[in-house]
């Protein structure tokens, strides 16, 4: 089916976006693996995935509207040397996607194409959760103590 060439613009900036989030939540995850921090490391392992599974489902859809998925493309990462500073990078990250899937979801309601629509609006509740879950890691922090919250961190995920 042809495709909007706009719409299929749209979704490879959201699939740059995605690609882009892998790597940077892998790493992190990788990170807090390292340094026995299981609850983080398994919170940041599962969002590199759960971003892997919305990149191949924006790849089909890609695909399907006769488009080309852009694979070659990766944003900046924003990597972390510390805890703190690994939940402000996400939090960087994850603040700077949000108008990027807000327009594109605008502009597929305009283009009539409810598919990719509600494709985007799935990330994009998915995003704004995982946003809420950085702030409520900083509010933890803010109020135990990074200490504390560390030592909270470690054990099973």
């Amino acid at each position: 089916m042809q495709g909007n060439k706009q719409i299929i613009g749209l979704l490879n900036e959201v699939l740059t976006i995605e690609l882009t989030s892998i790597n940077q939540y892998f790493l992190h995850a990788r990170m807090f693996k390292n340094w026995g921090f299981e609850q983080l490391n398994g919170v940041c392992y599962k969002k590199s995935i759960k971003d892997m599974k919305q990149a191949d489902k924006l790849m089909e859809r890609i695909l399907f509207l006769e488009g080309l998925p852009n694979l070659q493309n990766l944003g900046k990462l924003f990597i972390g040397e510390h805890c703190e500073e690994m939940l402000s990078c996400d939090l960087t990250f994850q603040l700077q996607q949000i108008p990027t899937l807000k327009n594109a979801i605008a502009e597929c309601e305009l283009a009539k194409d409810f598919v990719s629509r509600d494709l985007l609006t799935d990330i994009l509740e998915y995003e704004e959760e995982h946003i809420d879950w950085i702030e409520a890691q900083q509010y933890q922090i803010s109020q135990m103590g990074i200490e504390n919250y560390l030592q909270a961190q470690i054990g099973d995920e």
